[in-house]
């Protein structure tokens, strides 16, 4: 495989492959419903990464005000393009894309890849303490 292209072209990804990824095989989101899915990719700037023939080799999304902050969330490689610089390629894309829109703050969660992160300026939070989430109860 040559260079991996990265595109923010919703039309450009392959939903299935997208879905099957995020809501069967990642350990974040195994059961998400497709509408869910389909909600938070619309409300996202999507990330696909491509071969040079155009198949999908991985997704990322960031959820972003355009201004201020955006959330890296979703990154997903393809279990057959993992060590070829899929993961990297789309970590610098969205890098670049927060610089282009002037973001000040990139923030994610994640249980592995901590040194691919780090690789383009991530690091763990100074001051966690002053950060809270806000569970939201949906069964009830």
């Amino acid at each position: 495989m040559s260079a991996v292209e990265v595109s923010t072209d919703p039309a450009r990804l392959d939903r299935e492959r997208v879905l099957r990824w995020i809501t069967e095989e990642s350990y974040w989101a195994r059961g998400r419903a497709a509408s869910t899915m389909d909600r938070a990719m619309a409300g996202s700037v999507v990330f696909g990464a491509y071969d040079d023939g155009g198949r999908q080799l991985g997704f990322a999304r960031l959820v972003t005000d355009g201004a201020t902050f955006g959330w890296l969330c979703d990154v997903f490689v393809d279990d057959a393009a993992r060590g070829l610089g899929v993961g990297k390629a789309l970590v610098a894309a969205v890098r670049a894309e927060a610089e282009r829109c002037g973001l000040r703050r990139v923030m994610l969660a994640t249980a592995d890849a901590h040194g691919l992160y780090a690789q383009y300026g991530f690091r763990e939070l100074a001051k966690p303490g002053l950060f809270m989430e806000l569970p939201v109860d949906r069964t009830g």
